[in-house]
């Protein structure tokens, strides 16, 4: 079963944010759009790459209202220790959410059981707490905080005009699509 259109499920954790330990939970993800990023492990190869990317991009995403939650099945300690140790991981601005217990990544249907990782995934989550967008890589392809960008900003487009889609390559300020019986065979 997909998880597009559904609830977040419950969670309770904690994350390293900004030099603190803060608590995280479901509820964070409520009254605003959130983007939460899975990945495999921390002080690992492809995953700096893609948080630092995202944190180079942090600013844009934040003008959109939006708060990002990298999550992974190490604890908060060790997100803290990697933010010190790493000039890529410490640039990162937004909540690395602790999850020893792996709760969250099966919430979410990313866990490897078998290695107790996360596989590469990506949810965007509207201010109701309903997941918009679901991606899940192999733990081999990194992503690209940019190509993300540009979907958060199609999920808010679509949300604030009903009855208009984003085609392929949309960006801000290009056109839009009104699904109806005349747009059938003209595409």
């Amino acid at each position: 079963m997909s998880l597009i259109n559904t609830q977040v499920k419950p969670f309770k954790a904690t994350a390293y944010h900004n030099g603190n330990f803060v608590p995280v939970s479901e509820e964070n993800l409520k009254g605003k759009w959130s983007v939460v990023v899975f990945y495999p492990a921390d002080f690992t190869f492809v995953c700096p790459t893609e948080l630092g990317d995202l944190a180079d991009h942090y600013a844009e995403f934040q003008k959109l209202g939006v708060e990002i939650y990298g999550v992974s099945t190490d604890t908060h300690f060790t997100h803290k220790a990697w933010h010190d140790t790493s000039d890529t991981i410490a640039k990162i601005q937004y909540p690395l959410v602790g999850d020893p217990t792996g709760a969250i990544t099966r919430n979410f249907d990313v866990m490897i059981e078998e290695e107790g990782l996360a596989l590469r995934g990506t949810f965007v989550i509207n201010p109701e707490g309903e997941i918009k967008l679901c991606e899940i890589h192999d733990n081999g392809i990194g992503r690209d905080a940019k190509e993300l960008l540009r979907k958060v900003q199609a999920a808010q487009y679509v949300a604030s005009h009903p009855g208009e889609v984003c085609p392929a390559k949309w960006t801000p300020g290009a056109e839009t699509l009104k699904p109806s019986l005349d747009l059938v065979g003209k595409i």
